[in-house]
């Protein structure tokens, strides 16, 4: 068993928070354990939560339509998200249970060494870039952390609310794709 493995065993376990509670599922992530490139969401919503994988159902296909723009798969990322376990109704998860997580998400980090962090989502984005970061201003922008390059993308889900950030997010996509491509 890797440790990636055996931190997921740990994880399956977490009772360190209220949201063990209701979860369906601990969604841990998923993807190779030496990806160079890992996208970070907020927290699984429901058909994460009943499948236990991130990235799932309408959200989950328009984040693979967007990897296959730039000539990437779910086999060449590795996918999760800040807190492992579904707020109630898809709400943004507390302070309180992100710092719970927190543990297993820079475990993950840690472990999988990825160059590139892409943050999907204002949320996710506030916890590694900065925490006053603005999505609809700074989404696209490269940043180093921790000697990682890491970029903000806008969350599928808000894609999917408001396709009118389609462009813009294909601009971002290009930039991410020129990165990769340098690695």
């Amino acid at each position: 068993m890797t440790k990636l493995e055996e931190l997921r065993e740990q994880c399956l376990n977490c009772r360190d928070c209220g949201l063990c509670e209701t979860r369906t599922n601990v969604v841990f992530g998923v993807g190779p354990e030496k990806a160079k490139v890992m996208f970070i969401g907020e927290g699984p919503g429901e058909n994460e939560d009943l499948q236990g994988e991130p990235f799932v159902g309408r959200g989950g296909k328009l984040l693979d339509d967007m990897l296959e723009l730039i000539e990437l798969d779910r086999s060449k990322v590795y996918i999760a998200n800040m807190v492992k376990c579904r707020p109630p109704k898809n709400r943004d998860p507390l302070p309180s249970e992100q710092a719970a997580c927190e543990q297993w998400l820079t475990k993950q980090i840690e472990l999988i060494g990825p160059r590139i962090i892409v943050c999907l989502g204002r949320i996710s984005a506030q916890r590694f870039i900065k925490p006053d970061f603005k999505i609809t201003r700074e989404h696209g922008q490269w940043f180093e952390k921790d000697g990682r390059r890491v970029m903000a993308l806008y969350h599928p889900a808000a894609l999917l609310r408001d396709p009118n950030k389609r462009p813009e997010t294909f601009d971002d996509l290009k930039r991410l794709q020129l990165a990769i491509s340098k690695l």
